[in-house]
């Protein structure tokens, strides 16, 4: 009953930086730090070691230049693909409602909890030479397994979940009163999508589309099963890598790595200026 508001002992505002609050941001950026900065500096230091010939030369090496175009192909036709298919069972799932949604769902979710090389593993055991379709693709002169269009499949297996996941709470949050709306004036339902859906949904199918061809180049477990390692042909930048670091080839594998990395920064950049324009939309999901 005797303490009064000058005796009480005083409360940090909300806004205040606090000595908790400096030890946990110093945690953070040690393990920052530590796992993120010093190994992309290494091999940063790795790929220009020995000056920027060496770097350049190992770039424009005829194997380094095909890893990268297979590993852009490989994107270029995986990440369309991706954002088609998560944008047809995002409006489905968030849009509408039938039977074994939350199977779908979980489908969607399977990547993400499946190996990499258990999915490259699968391709292997449906189109392989001895797979279920290996006689039917032999018998026609068309080969899946040790070939791109393998290297292809398993990227889109691994990466499909990306922009579905992107859209489905960002099409869920905004609810369905304006398709309704559309609906109700007289819009087909194609229309409908076109007009309403598709332009509240651009920002955050742009952000998937990023993380989806991030993964798409970088992807290595299932790739690695299915391309069989064939230089020059089927070997991707990260295969690539690893094979000239097996090779002691340290220049050549840290320059291709570096270039990975710059890649990485590169969708780092532009997913920092989808977030800056539009925050709410990007970041909601």
């Amino acid at each position: 009953m005797r303490a009064t508001a000058a005796t009480a002992a005083p409360r940090p505002s909300p806004g205040a930086f606090s000595l908790v609050d400096g030890l946990v941001l110093a945690s953070v950026l040690i393990f920052i730090a530590l796992m993120l900065l010093v190994p992309l500096g290494a091999v940063a230091a790795g790929a220009f070691a020995k000056g920027l010939q060496p770097f350049l030369s190992a770039i424009a090496e005829p194997d380094a230049q095909a890893a990268i175009g297979l590993t852009l192909f490989t994107a270029a036709l995986a990440v369309p693909f991706n954002a088609a298919f998560g944008i047809v069972a995002a409006w489905a799932i968030a849009k509408h409602g039938f039977p074994g949604k939350s199977v779908l769902i979980a489908l969607i979710d399977l990547p993400f909890s499946v190996s990499p090389v258990v999915a490259g593993l699968a391709y292997v055991l449906v189109f392989g030479l001895q797979g279920w379709f290996g006689s039917w693709l032999v018998d026609h002169d068309m080969k899946v397994i040790f070939a791109a269009p393998g290297i292809v499949l398993a990227t889109i297996f691994v990466t499909f979940p990306f922009v579905a996941r992107q859209l489905i709470p960002l099409m869920q949050a905004q609810g369905t009163d304006e398709e309704e709306a559309a609906v109700t004036l007289g819009a087909s339902g194609l229309k409908t999508f076109w007009r309403v859906t598709a332009p509240n949904v651009r920002w955050g199918l742009l952000y998937g589309v990023l993380l989806c061809n991030a993964r798409a180049m970088g992807e290595f477990g299932a790739v690695s099963v299915v391309s069989g390692h064939i230089r020059g042909v089927t070997d991707t930048m990260p295969l690539h890598v690893e094979i000239l670091y097996n090779e002691y080839d340290f220049t050549g594998a840290f320059s291709v790595a570096a270039l990975l990395c710059l890649l990485a920064v590169v969708t780092l950049a532009l997913k920092a200026v989808l977030e800056a324009f539009q925050p709410e939309a990007v970041r909601a999901v």
